[in-house]
């Protein structure tokens, strides 16, 4: 008896070590191959894009701005919470989030008024409904700090993909209007006036240091994009050098930019004055397209790409190629550029 005892007991150590090396990895484990991203969704227009976003099968998708095209009136935020409350009931969204890691972050028409910075009135209003719609947990430090900024790192050594969501509203100083439709701001060289604010430009020098093979660097608004009127970081072109200073200082590779805003895809490349090429991929829109976009700046590399569009990033970590594209309603790859994640300039 005590013979058979002893053997089962054994034999339970033995099936608890073997539980203990075949436990599955992970999601965190898992190396990223397929990600997808787009901006600009009016939860009152349709969206027929998500059937082809769905059929890509992206592992994360992640939500550039105006999410959702709320702007409000007064504190009680009545616009942008029907805006989410329409945006939930999308079954395609719900799908999506089923399937898929989504992350978000936000542009103006989500943050609660057109071209919004800093001097916004009810942006802490506007963080509780956007943190409550994306289902941000009670102990993630969005909640206990300004701005919406986070990051995320997923995958193995050498496999290892970074991505890094900015706040360009909750920070950004006022900027400097031309009093004309086109171009409808001027750029500012006061060194005083800022993106990010200064915590989140702190923050953003910590993440960069961190081991990563890939960076997705998602800026609500474009970054390499010049001559144009619009909002983008080259209205405030201390800061966007900063930005680039930044991304030297630190030595991160493989940062690859992630934007939106415009309704209109392009691609960009930045090759001066910065240790290897910054490409760009502005994806815009999901259902407000400016089909007629015919919009070239001098760091632009691909023509403007105007009808309803989504982005990619297709990871081959055998051959260490990246492949970003725009891809129209039906899936279809329109425009594209391959990168080296070794040697970039490539």
């Amino acid at each position: 008896m005590l013979f058979r005892l002893t053997v089962i007991v054994l034999a339970g150590a033995v099936l608890s070590a073997c539980a203990a090396f075949t436990t599955p990895p992970t999601r965190a484990d898992i190396p990223l191959t397929r990600i997808a991203f787009g901006s600009c969704a009016d939860q009152n227009r349709p969206q027929p894009i998500w059937d082809a976003v769905l059929g890509y099968r992206p592992q994360t998708f992640l939500f550039l701005g105006d999410n959702v095209y709320g702007d409000v009136t007064s504190p009680d935020m009545a616009e942008l919470k029907t805006a989410y409350e329409k945006a939930r009931a999308i079954p395609a969204m719900t799908q999506l989030r089923a399937e898929a890691d989504v992350l978000a972050t936000w542009d103006d028409h989500d943050y609660g008024r057109n071209d919004a910075g800093a001097t916004f009135p009810y942006r802490e209003q506007a963080k509780e409904l956007f943190l409550d719609h994306w289902q941000v947990p009670p102990g993630d430090k969005r909640r206990n700090r300004a701005g919406i900024y986070f990051s995320r790192i997923q995958g193995p050594p050498g496999k290892r993909v970074q991505i890094i969501m900015l706040d360009t509203r909750s920070f950004r100083s006022d900027l400097i209007p031309t009093g004309k439709r086109r171009p409808k701001y001027m750029p500012d060289p006061d060194p005083a006036k800022t993106v990010l604010g200064a915590a989140q430009w702190a923050w953003l020098r910590a993440e960069l240091r961190k081991p990563a093979d890939l960076r997705l660097l998602v800026s609500s608004i474009q970054v390499v994009a010049d001559d144009h009127g619009w909002e983008r970081w080259g209205n405030l072109p201390a800061e966007r050098q900063r930005l680039f200073d930044t991304i030297r200082d630190t030595g991160a590779k493989g940062v690859v930019l992630l934007s939106g805003d415009r309704h209109f895809g392009a691609l960009y490349a930045l090759k001066a004055g910065v240790p290897y090429p910054l490409y760009e991929l502005t994806s815009s829109s999901l259902n407000r397209p400016w089909r007629n976009a015919d919009e070239r700046g001098p760091r632009q590399i691909v023509a403007a790409y105007g009808p309803e569009n989504f982005g990619t990033v297709d990871i081959d970590w055998a051959r260490r190629t990246v492949l970003l594209a725009l891809r129209d309603i039906k899936g279809r790859i329109v425009r594209r550029q391959t990168i080296r994640l070794d040697n970039p300039g490539s």
